[in-house]
């Protein structure tokens, strides 16, 4: 399959071709082995990085928490990253990806310590994804079969992975996952609903990831007197909500006109334009880093 990435990529602290030599990854990668490392991805509008600093925060915070030493400051990756994007001359718009694992050793659970990290970033040109904003998607309820510490990013995504690839066989782009009664988030996205005016999400704890855009979406609704709540509901009180969104990095704010067979959404989406027009306007003239 022919890659969809831009030609130069971040490998190492190095700014390379992939045209002209493709980096190797040790078979000893604990990446590879264990999924031993984290992740992160931001959105480049017109080539400029969006809540660069949140991202790299949250990356940063990934990383401790797996105990992982990272190779370079957060000041010397925003230089990295930059480097990449003005040496593919990206001027659009695209999503970041940046990965890193701990690193190369004989296989083994118990990692080494003082290893040496394997750390890449690409860029993907990817368009504002309109339709999805504009005409919604269609959701199914699932399981929560993932870890207890999904505010990690790690790069075990396998339960989302099975997930995913399920309900797509069914015609479902997204699912709300329910852990014990409580709806948690999606696949790959965090979720609201909107109930008596109110904007509801799940806390964030051990049980969801910190999404940025769920954080800068819940800083447009204050700004816009929209009270917001972050506590537990149940699949019910989705199914008596005025409206319901999901929320993704790539995806912006885009929301649920259908779960599964049974409900649709037939308000006038009032809260979620207000929020769309909101965040679109943030992304054109915030003060970008």
């Amino acid at each position: 399959m022919k890659s969809v990435h831009k030609d130069w990529i971040l490998f190492n602290g190095s700014i390379v071709n992939t045209k002209e030599k493709e980096p190797m990854i040790s078979l000893e990668e604990r990446g590879l082995q264990f999924g031993d490392g984290v992740y992160e991805v931001f959105r480049l509008y017109d080539g400029k990085p969006h809540l660069l600093d949140l991202h790299l925060d949250r990356f940063f915070r990934s990383m401790e928490e797996i105990e992982l030493e990272p190779p370079f400051s957060k000041e010397e990756l925003i230089s990295q990253l930059q480097q990449l994007i003005e040496k593919n001359q990206f001027k659009e718009d695209g999503n970041v990806y940046i990965q890193i694992s701990r690193g190369v050793q004989p296989r083994n659970h118990l990692f080494e310590l003082n290893l040496q990290p394997t750390y890449y970033a690409n860029i993907v040109p990817f368009p504002r994804p309109t339709s999805l904003i504009e005409n919604g998607i269609k959701a199914t309820a699932a399981e929560d079969i993932r870890w207890h510490r999904c505010h990690i990013k790690s790069l075990n995504l396998l339960p989302n992975i099975m997930i995913k690839n399920k309900i797509a066989k069914e015609g479902y782009y997204e699912a709300i996952l329910v852990r014990n009664g409580i709806v948690t988030e999606g696949c790959h996205s965090n979720f609201f609903i909107v109930k008596n005016g109110t904007l509801i999400t799940h806390p964030a704890n051990q049980f969801i990831l910190y999404g940025i855009t769920r954080h800068h979406v819940i800083s447009l609704a204050k700004q816009l007197n929209i009270p917001v709540e972050e506590r537990q509901f149940s699949l019910q009180e989705v199914y008596e909500a005025e409206e319901c969104f999901f929320t993704a990095t790539p995806i912006e704010i885009v929301p649920v006109t259908q779960i599964g067979k049974d409900w649709y959404q037939t308000e006038e989406q009032r809260v979620i334009k207000k929020l769309q027009a909101a965040y679109k306007e943030s992304v054109y003239t915030a003060n970008i880093k």
